[in-house]
């Protein structure tokens, strides 16, 4: 598989700055920081698929829906979804186009607002788990359960929250295109926020009520493209062991089978690194030749194996 293709699955802190206000300036400024190391990795000869998180913007664009609700009908979340893979592939294809400019490099980026197909008998349905929106007191959350049959769930003692499904990704409806975009040396920006959760249903796909891992739908994307890599990044340079702990403990190059390990006994919370071990796993186990886990300002030392985690087959 020496093809030289990594999918890159860019985390909420490589657009939005933690601890910043969310404008379009920050945004635009962090996106270009992170898409400078990406050209940098393109220059170096690789194809690059990129996909991206959605959180928190999709939840500003449900809560704009809830604030003019008695004006504007709002949309559901499928189409909330769509909405955001459109605003950050524009912002993202946007400022590695101008990063590759401005280093020599003439090449195609394209964002594709994809969907990924779900089973709507995945036991996610039975047990929505997944945050989303703002925060309403008791009242407004018995309200909106009973008119719009929302499952609603107290969010550590903030307020209440709108939960939906998390389903496990099965299938990306426009792999064909994305690959042979690809093969075409086009940069492809795709499966933003997990992609635009649908399911078949009599022969016509459908939109539904949910969200879909990116990490998750990451590793499927890997899989599809035929990449050599898939590169995760977060907000910490490294995957931890004891994390947090006054024993934390870094991991440099470690294999499937020590990963798996370490996952079992519980060391990767679902909450945070869980999901990206996951995927991690998945994707080797898929014939992967290696998944990098590191920040986005590491990206280029991260390839070079100077930084990052790198987990590799046995």
């Amino acid at each position: 598989m020496a093809n030289g293709i990594d999918v890159i699955a860019l985390g909420g802190n490589a657009i939005i700055p933690v601890g910043g206000k969310g404008t379009i300036d920050e945004q635009r400024n962090l996106t270009s920081d992170t898409m400078r190391q990406v050209a940098g990795l393109i220059a170096s000869g690789r194809k690059v698929v990129l996909t991206h998180g959605n959180g928190p913007i999709v939840g500003n664009i449900v809560e704009r829906n809830e604030a003019i609700k008695d004006r504007i009908p709002p949309m559901p979340l499928d189409v909330c979804g769509a909405d955001s893979q459109g605003g950050i592939g524009y912002m993202i294809q946007q400022s590695l186009r101008n990063e590759l400019e401005a280093i020599g490099i003439s090449r195609e980026v394209v964002s594709i607002v994809s969907q990924v197909v779900v089973d709507e008998r995945d036991e996610a349905f039975q047990n929505p788990t997944k945050p989303i929106g703002p925060f309403y007191t008791r009242e407004e959350s018995d309200r909106l359960a009973l008119e719009k049959g929302w499952a609603m769930r107290n969010d550590a003692d903030r307020g209440y929250r709108r939960v939906v499904p998390s389903p496990m990704p099965i299938e990306i409806v426009e792999a064909g295109v994305i690959s042979r975009l690809l093969a075409d040396g086009t940069v492809v920006i795709a499966v933003g926020g997990g992609g635009v959760p649908v399911i078949r249903k009599e022969g016509r796909l459908r939109g539904i009520e949910a969200v879909i891992d990116k990490d998750r739908a990451a590793a499927v994307l890997a899989r599809n493209a035929g990449a050599e890599r898939l590169i995760i990044l977060t907000s910490v340079e490294e995957v931890y062991v004891n994390f947090g702990g006054p024993d934390q403990e870094a991991l440099g190059e470690v294999r499937l089978e020590e990963i798996e390990k370490l996952y079992e006994a519980g060391e990767f919370p679902a909450g945070s690194m869980g999901p990206k071990i996951e995927a991690a796993m998945d994707f080797i186990e898929s014939d992967g030749r290696m998944v990098i886990i590191s920040h986005a300002r590491r990206l280029l030392d991260a390839c070079k194996g100077t930084a990052g985690t790198r987990i590799i087959p046995d």
